[in-house]
């Protein structure tokens, strides 16, 4: 049971924890005239975003692949639903690309 609450407890720290550091990037970077924390927080917002999209896009198309194989009749409508599945993970992926251009200031 613990195995379960581990990743979510680490998900709910870097949501908590990332909105900070890009919030204060832009008052460190005004007093130290450097990029400040917000070029980090973004990467890491990217990379996170990214791996989490890539999981999650292939158990879908495992998930897909096995329904297939074991109903060719449905493989139409499986295969439909695992487009229209793939398609929301990858916007998911992109949202965080523009959160990353936010955060950013660009």
């Amino acid at each position: 049971m613990l195995k379960k609450f581990v990743p979510a407890g680490l998900v709910t720290a870097l949501a908590l924890l990332l909105p900070n550091l890009a919030l204060a990037a832009e008052e460190a970077a005004k007093a130290s005239g450097g990029a400040g924390w917000g070029h980090l927080s973004a990467a890491i917002v990217l990379g996170v975003a990214a791996a989490a999209g890539a999981l999650s896009q292939a158990k879908a198309s495992v998930a897909a692949c096995d329904g297939m194989a074991r109903n060719p009749g449905a493989a139409g409508q499986i295969r439909g639903m695992a487009f229209l599945g793939l398609v929301l993970i990858e916007s998911l992926v992109i949202y965080a690309l523009v959160i990353a251009f936010v955060v950013q200031g660009k």
